[in-house]
């Protein structure tokens, strides 16, 4: 029964399937290669990590001009920029965090590209292994400290915060201060010359009712003299 089968009438829907999955196996392929260098050319979201540069130079450090050993550096500082590496991972989780959901709700309307979400995905991704590299690091320095570093890292990140939060309101309250002391001259100025608007339309007043009052004693009929002259022509 197997070789009444018709192979003739199957090798075309053969043929097709095959190079149906070839092509899709090629575009599959070509789209890949595509986006891998599409999110290679992509700009990074954040810029470079300038503390873990610092700490894998000092890590790494080689011997200067006619040195045969590079100087060996303490410890201390090794944990010091390690720990200033973690705070800055702080910052960026952080940002990461308070830019997804608005990310999200724009690329729900429209707003924004695909190249956008590819630049915040690579950097989530960037983030996640710096996270395991740091505290595969810290474990090395010291068994135990990958638990705590980010602990640590994050109060200083927050005295950070609180430190440049209270630089901004002293700046404010001198600002502040010289504004008042500038309003108060004002205010001091505006009020002086009302004073003396008021004295002088006072002296003016008081000279005007002196002069109606000598006239009125200038006058006839207020000298005892005129009353008297009157009196005799009468009689």
């Amino acid at each position: 029964m197997f070789f009444d089968i018709d192979w003739a009438s199957l090798l075309l829907p053969l043929a097709y399937i095959s190079v149906l999955g070839g092509s899709l196996y090629t575009f599959s392929t070509v789209y890949r290669k595509r986006k891998a260098v599409q999110s290679a050319n992509l700009e990074p979201w954040f810029p470079p990590h300038l503390q873990r540069n610092i700490y894998l130079s000092l890590l790494h450090m080689e011997p200067e001009d006619g040195q045969e050993k590079a100087p060996k550096v303490p410890d201390s500082v090794i944990r010091a920029a390690l720990l200033r590496r973690a705070a800055e991972d702080i910052r960026r989780i952080i940002q990461i965090r308070t830019s997804k959901q608005a990310l999200n709700t724009l690329l729900q309307r429209g707003s924004v590209g695909e190249d956008l979400n590819q630049r915040f995905l690579a950097a989530e991704k960037e983030i996640e292994e710096e996270l395991r590299d740091v505290v595969n690091e810290a474990n090395a320095l010291a068994p135990g400290w990958g638990q705590t570093i980010f602990q640590s890292a994050n109060e200083i990140v927050a005295n950070t915060v609180l430190r440049t939060r209270l630089e901004e309101i002293e700046g404010h309250t001198e600002a502040d201060k010289k504004w008042w002391e500038k309003r108060r001259e004002t205010i001091k100025e505006d009020f002086m010359k009302e004073l003396e608007e008021d004295s002088a339309k006072g002296s003016s007043k008081g000279v005007s009712d002196d002069e109606a009052v000598h006239v009125e004693l200038n006058t006839p009929a207020a000298t005892p003299g005129g009353s008297k002259k009157k009196k005799k022509g009468k009689n």
